[in-house]
């Protein structure tokens, strides 16, 4: 799969229209956040729960290192960078150098031996920023060579409004990202490199004697939570990006400029309750199921298994009522048909009303018949429109 194909939708940007969503009057609204933006998405549908200036630009800090550390993921997928490969440390990358003083740090040294993953651990637990110049300058052979490679990543997603300015997320006054985009990026490291994100959930590290722990303190307070990075400037203000899981439903929220590690954390915590206290993702049709079987005429077999190609997720207020699946078939189906031609419709709905709709599939390929049988069939069929 290629990187655009993997990232085809877009958060907040559904295929799929949910007017079970409108009703409103079944869900309250959202908590009152004290952040200057922020988002809550379904990790499998992309559906918005909650939306406030979530395509503010904002400074990001931190949280730069979500999009650091989906690169480094990249690089090892390719093959083009091993976890156990031993990285040089220059004077840049240096724990010492003063454009990192005051800052979070894994604090690693020039001539002291640190792998590739070590300076993951640096990056996505310590959050070091000496750790981010040290991997990007091993990648790509400068940090700005690996900014760029960054902003690639970010166009090549559809992160329209994020600018990389460095590796680490220090200020700078054309370093921004949205809320939108960084649930966008954090979904494509759960998704991508699953065996990478498992890394996000560790609480501890230990590197040079000195062991640090992880700032998303909701790994140590909720189960749920597995990921995925803090961020802090002054300039930024406090930040989180989160995810959890309960009852196989996936949340992606982002907190951005938020006035205390004690404010993120509440405000993550309410994002989170919220949406799994009133919705739920649903899994209404899967692929290859057949749903119905209808007639072909002037092929080789007289009928044909209509479905879905793909699996159908929803978003959904949280409800006992089960969803209803109705089919409409736009006939005659004539010879050929290719697996994945769309013939009609799926509608579905829920205690009478739609909840949204996908088009019906053809799930087998059917061959045109021979001459004599295509004849007759072709017979049979104006017979029928005739007296239709």
């Amino acid at each position: 799969m290629t990187l655009k194909r993997s990232f085809q939708y877009l958060i907040g940007a559904m295929w799929l229209p949910l007017a079970a969503l409108a009703n409103t009057g079944l869900v309250p609204a959202p908590p009152a956040i004290n952040a200057d933006s922020y988002l809550l998405v379904d990790f499998d549908t992309g559906t918005v729960l909650v939306d406030h200036n979530a395509d503010l630009q904002l400074p990001p800090a931190s949280l730069t290192k979500l999009m650091t550390a989906y690169v480094l993921a990249q690089e090892v997928e390719l093959g083009r960078l091993s976890l156990d490969d031993t990285v040089p440390v220059s004077r840049n990358a240096w724990s010492q150098n003063p454009v990192f003083k005051g800052s979070s740090l894994m604090w690693i040294e020039p001539g002291k031996p640190v792998t590739v993953a070590e300076l993951e651990r640096g990056i996505v637990i310590s959050s070091g920023n000496d750790a981010t110049v040290a991997i990007a300058e091993h990648i790509a052979g400068s940090e700005a060579a690996f900014v760029d490679l960054m902003n690639r990543y970010a166009q090549e997603m559809g992160l329209t409004g994020t600018h990389f300015e460095n590796s680490h997320g220090l200020p700078h006054p054309e370093h921004l990202s949205t809320a939108r985009d960084l649930a966008a990026t954090a979904v494509a490291a759960i998704r991508d490199h699953p065996e990478r994100y498992a890394v996000y959930k560790e609480q501890s590290y230990t590197y040079n004697d000195i062991t640090q722990y992880n700032r998303n303190h909701l790994l140590r307070e909720d189960d749920s939570v597995d990921g995925l990075k803090t961020g802090y400037t002054r300039v930024a203000g406090y930040g989180l990006v989160a995810s959890a899981q309960r009852e196989g439903m996936r949340l992606v929220s982002v907190v951005m400029g938020s006035s205390s590690t004690a404010s993120r954390k509440s405000e993550t915590r309410s994002l989170l309750n919220y949406g799994f206290r009133f919705y739920e993702t649903v899994r209404p049709l899967s692929a290859d199921m057949t749903l119905t079987e209808d007639r072909v005429w002037k092929g080789q077999a007289q009928q044909v298994a209509l479905g879905v190609t793909k699996d159908v997720v929803l978003t959904l207020p949280r409800s006992t009522a089960q969803i209803d699946l109705s089919t409409e078939v736009i006939k005659p189906l004539v010879a050929p048909l290719a697996m994945g031609d769309v013939v009609g419709r799926v509608v579905m709905t829920r205690s009478g009303e739609p909840v949204g709709e996908v088009p019906l599939e053809v799930l087998q390929a059917i061959e045109p018949a021979g001459f004599f049988a295509r004849l007759w069939d072709a017979i049979l069929l104006w017979f029928q429109q005739l007296l239709g």
